[in-house]
């Protein structure tokens, strides 16, 4: 028995169109909670953590972030992270990812610090000048090669420094090096969470950076079940501190 044509094609669009639902379902997002940083930002008339930037890291995820591959001692910030759903998981590395950012550069996305005293600075291998951390995760042109960054050297370097146009600079494409530096520690690596070969000082354990770090770690998602004494609203998010911020409102 055959099936006429425009039957055929009705099927076809309904796969497709399932398909994509079950991609947009699998893909869900939502703002993480703020950061100390974030709300003391507001708090002090700074600009807040832009909810955008959740989203680009949620996006930006391998699936491998968010199974069993992610190293145990995750559960030091997210106890419940293998029990969590996928969109729970994605919130908690853009928390994690805002935390980060809160501890490198201050949730500042033109922040662009030389590596090193006169004596012992590197060179990048990309730029060929003294290496530099730079935006939010403080990553540095030489992640081009290394990771697959999305930086484009040639264009940047006819720009001043702190040229927000610079490609370094731009959150996106600093945000989406963080997730694929982090993903080469934790998954391709096999390397802890935590530990003072990976790329960030403040995720070296011990450390004044990661102090630092940690106390930025104290409101992850609720669905995380992380004791913790934090005052912030835990209704708060992301978004919610960035419209007080532009209302004029402190947050509470």
């Amino acid at each position: 028995m055959s099936i006429p044509a425009s039957r055929t094609s009705l099927l076809m669009s309904l796969v497709f169109f399932m398909g994509i639902a079950t991609a947009l379902s699998a893909q869900a997002t939502k703002p993480a909670p703020p950061t100390p940083i974030d709300e003391k930002k507001v708090e002090l008339g700074g600009k807040a953590w832009n909810p955008e930037w959740d989203t680009i890291i949620e996006k930006a995820l391998p699936s491998e972030m968010l199974s069993s591959q992610v190293p145990k001692d995750v559960r030091r910030f997210c106890p419940r992270f293998y029990e969590m759903g996928e969109t729970d998981k994605r919130t908690f590395w853009a928390y994690f990812f805002q935390a980060l950012a809160g501890a490198e550069a201050g949730l500042n996305p033109n922040t662009n610090v030389r590596q090193g005293d006169r004596a012992g600075a590197k060179n990048d291998e990309v730029s060929g000048r003294v290496m530099h951390s730079q935006g939010l995760l403080q990553v540095a042109y030489a992640d081009l090669q290394r990771y697959g960054c999305e930086f484009n050297w040639e264009m940047d370097r006819l720009l001043k420094p702190n040229d927000p146009a610079k490609t370094i600079l731009q959150p996106k494409n600093n945000l989406e090096c963080g997730v694929k530096i982090l993903a080469n520690q934790i998954i391709v690596q096999r390397k802890p969470l935590l530990t003072r070969s990976g790329y960030w000082s403040s995720l070296h354990p011990g450390g004044l950076s990661y102090r630092v770090f940690a106390k930025q770690m104290t409101n992850p998602p609720g669905a995380c079940h992380l004791p913790t004494q934090s005052t912030i609203d835990k209704s708060a998010t992301t978004k919610s501190v960035q419209d007080d911020a532009n209302r004029g409102v402190t947050p509470k």
